[in-house]
């Protein structure tokens, strides 16, 4: 069986299996290399111009370094014998994905508003970087489809599309691209410049791909009764209402298509960050809203399946 084969079984096992805590994780083994390449790779470095130099190398160790550890592993195990190659690149692109871990852990949170308050903030704390101890009914799940449309692109759309160019080696890149960005690629003081390459590369990497999130969002949204011309207008017109080049093409597509405001005023780690409006005609998030999110990027997720799986099938030579 060939790529496209392994990328439609690695989306079913994602969406049926996702990510079992107690297996071990290539993002697991990322997060652990970074965090010791940073600690080796920052002692020296002393000023801002240093600083960089260290996070261009961290990129260049953590991307290169998993990437051809990948492409070695794949490459050996093809000469023991092409079914070891072959599970192994299942397995990557399997990891590489994470659309069913998204939406159980956004119907957790979900579930757990219908019961209590508190609870719901607590399980939203693990999946979101803001504040969530004093957010209402109503934040709570404008949080939700906040973290549901951004990581439509950064966990579905952009592993795809890397995975269906270039195979589980390109999965992986994308991956370890991402991962470094969630890690280092902050603007505080302690990241300006180490997470200055981490984050321009995330940037370049997810340009495309975010644009591509939003189309799909848009083109899945009539399945469910909701407007494509919408969602695909707020997302053109609202997509600039974030500091990232990327992450409001989904948002803005996201909250044309429910109806919803999105962004605004949250806190991060005590501190106020007022953040523009995407949508700012559009009314609260719902209960009914914040269920449509989740089934809208379920819709899309197959999309994006579909749309890689036929690429990868008319490319058919990464494996």
């Amino acid at each position: 069986m060939g790529p496209a084969w392994i990328i439609a079984l690695a989306m079913i096992f994602d969406a049926e299996i996702g990510d079992p805590p107690a297996w071990p994780h290539l993002v697991r083994y990322m997060g652990l290399a970074i965090s010791r390449l940073e600690g080796v790779l920052r002692s020296p470095a002393s000023t801002p111009f240093g600083l960089r130099l260290a996070g261009v190398a961290l990129v260049l160790l953590v991307v290169g370094g998993f990437s051809f550890t990948t492409w070695l592993a794949l490459y050996l195990l093809e000469a023991i014998t092409p079914l070891l190659a072959w599970l192994m690149a299942l397995v990557m692109c399997w990891q590489c994905l994470s659309a069913g871990q998204l939406w159980r852990e956004a119907n957790v949170v979900l579930r757990a508003l219908e019961r209590d308050l508190g609870e719901a903030r607590n399980r939203l704390s693990m999946i979101v970087g803001r504040e969530t101890r004093n957010l209402d009914e109503q934040g709570v799940r404008r949080a939700v489809v906040e973290t549901v449309a951004e990581n439509f692109n950064d966990g579905v759309v952009a592993p795809l599309f890397y995975m269906a160019l270039l195979g589980p080696v390109g999965a992986v890149a994308y991956k370890a691209v991402n991962t470094l960005d969630s890690m280092v690629g902050y603007r505080d003081e302690r990241y300006l410049h180490l997470g200055w390459a981490a984050a321009r590369l995330d940037d370049l990497a997810g340009w495309l791909p975010a644009r591509l999130s939003a189309l799909l969002l848009a083109a899945a949204a009539p399945l469910l009764g909701l407007g494509a011309s919408e969602a695909w207008r707020i997302a053109r017109r609202d997509h600039a209402a974030h500091k990232s080049p990327n992450s409001a093409w989904p948002e803005a597509a996201m909250a044309g298509a429910l109806g919803v405001r999105l962004g605004g005023p949250n806190h991060y780690h005590g501190v106020l960050v007022d953040k523009p409006w995407i949508n700012p005609g559009g009314g609260p998030t719902g209960e009914a809203q914040a269920r449509q999110c989740v089934q809208l990027m379920q819709l899309a997720s197959v999309l994006a399946a579909g749309g890689a799986v036929f690429l990868a099938w008319g490319l058919g030579w990464w494996l």
